[in-house]
């Protein structure tokens, strides 16, 4: 675990702001930060606070602020503001209504941007939450942009969410109907010192009473927040909510669905970015794009080939069934370091390691390159395959290795097949040996093979 992450968990303020910005710009750094402190989240309880503009949200908050400070509690907010669709700047203003909480080391205020994403939440929110909750920060209060009826984003992330609405906006109806409702555990009507609000909650009543009937029945709770009042009921009707969802498995279901959703958005955004990348051909899936405005390609079938592609193979079932996987090309040099100049400075590739393989006689240098990497295997000895294959042939491609799931049902398909299996270039025999980091390996004869000596490398036991 990084010093980073030690301090963030520490409950430092400063490393935990520095942890949020590296989250924020999608680094590695960043990714790795919260996969340190991942194990120590899951202990806060998330609060979500949303409604349309002007409902008194911020005001809202910084009472309840007010209320857990008085407590002895230790917050974190996540306050989202809407970007500029020109600039992608963002005014961030939550701060100016919270700033009285703003010296509290006890209370750690972000402002974030919602960054083009829809929904209410910002794309780093939840890594915001994560990185909030394993400092210590308990309860961790999420307010939302206030776009409008669909930030519905929420509810995939907060243990409770408040649903915030002022009278006198109109048809008040009309302004909830879409997805707040759904939503809501707590309604909130704030600014309920103006005319309009025991309309209001009567609508509200007989909403609810309409329609699906459900375990937890939301309150309807009145608040002026400019002026503090009905804070303290809005905070017990918070702990009876968080009492309902303690009960049987409620709490632990909710946030399933959230990893799930989560975990769902991360993969979505890994595809769509290795779609457009080079490794996958970028320039290719521009290319359907063309087929597709001239009508030469559905958009379904442009999808499957699309996935084919990159090495999705559709089963009789309907399913995805993984192949073998290109692990490395093995290339048998005299000595590593003369030919790293071309490996790694020439073609930047990063050196993963060098080490000693003793059962195959060889030093081994690792490079990566995209999803499979560059072996190059120096001989430690004179009467190894290696160095064999240097004395007949010189420098150059000693072999191909592919993962396989299951080595012992691969050597199986090659048997049946009538092909040599063998640990060495004399012999054929099969052996399965260890090879780099324990993996279980195996090697395919070059006589049944067209020339070509081919490892197998079975997955789950290390990596060459």
């Amino acid at each position: 675990m990084g010093d980073l992450a030690h301090a963030v968990i520490a409950g430092d303020p400063v490393a935990l702001a520095r942890a949020i910005s590296l989250a924020e710009e999608g680094t590695p750094r960043g990714e790795r930060i919260l996969a340190d402190v991942y194990p120590s989240t899951g202990r806060a309880s998330l609060i979500g606070v949303t409604g349309p503009p002007g409902a008194g949200k911020s005001s809202l908050v910084n009472h309840l602020l007010a209320l857990y400070r008085s407590r002895g509690r230790a917050l974190g907010v996540v306050a989202i503001d809407p970007s500029s669709a020109f600039s992608g700047g963002a005014i961030l203003g939550d701060r100016i209504r919270m700033q009285q909480h703003a010296l509290d080391e006890s209370v750690f205020i972000r402002s974030m941007a919602t960054r083009g994403q829809f929904g209410g939440l910002s794309r780093a929110t939840r890594d915001a939450v994560d990185l909030m909750d394993a400092a210590g920060r308990d309860p961790i209060l999420i307010e939302t942009v206030g776009v409008g009826q669909d930030e519905v984003d929420v509810v995939r992330l907060a243990d409770t969410v408040l649903v915030v609405l002022t009278p006198g906006q109109g048809d008040d109806i009309q302004a909830i109907k879409a997805g707040l409702l759904e939503i809501a555990d707590l309604f909130v009507i704030n600014k309920s010192d103006h005319s309009g609000a025991d309309r209001l909650a009567s609508d509200l009543e007989g909403m609810l009473a309409l329609g699906e009937r459900r375990l937890w029945t939301p309150p309807i709770l009145m608040t002026v927040a400019t002026e503090g009042k009905g804070i303290e009921d809005l905070t017990l009707a918070i702990d009876r909510h968080a009492r309902f969802l303690r009960e049987g498995n409620r709490l632990r279901a909710r946030r399933r669905a959230a990893v799930s959703a989560r975990f769902t958005e991360i993969l979505r955004d890994r595809l769509m970015a290795r779609l457009g990348s080079r490794e996958s051909g970028g320039s290719g899936y521009e290319a359907y794009e063309e087929r597709l405005l001239d009508r030469q390609i559905d958009p379904y079938s442009a999808a499957r080939e699309v996935l084919d592609r990159i090495g999705s193979r559709p089963t009789p079932g309907g399913g995805a069934a993984a192949g073998p996987v290109l692990d490395h090309l093995g290339v048998a040099v005299r000595r590593i370091e003369d030919r790293l100049d071309l490996y790694r400075d020439v073609l930047g590739l990063d050196l993963q390691a060098v080490e000693e393989v003793a059962g195959e006689g060889v030093r081994a240098a690792l490079l990566p390159a995209g999803r499979a990497r560059i072996e190059l295997l120096e001989p430690t000895g004179g009467a190894t395959p290696i160095a064999r294959f240097l004395e007949r042939r010189g420098e150059g491609i000693h072999h191909v290795c592919f993962e396989v799931d299951d080595l012992d049902a691969a050597l199986e398909r090659f048997r049946n097949a009538g092909l040599s299996t063998t640990a060495g270039e004399g012999s054929a025999r099969l052996e399965k040996s260890a090879g780099a980091e324990g993996s279980r390996i195996a090697f395919i004869h070059p006589r049944s093979t067209g020339g070509v000596l081919i490892e197998l490398r079975e997955a789950g036991r290390g990596k060459r």
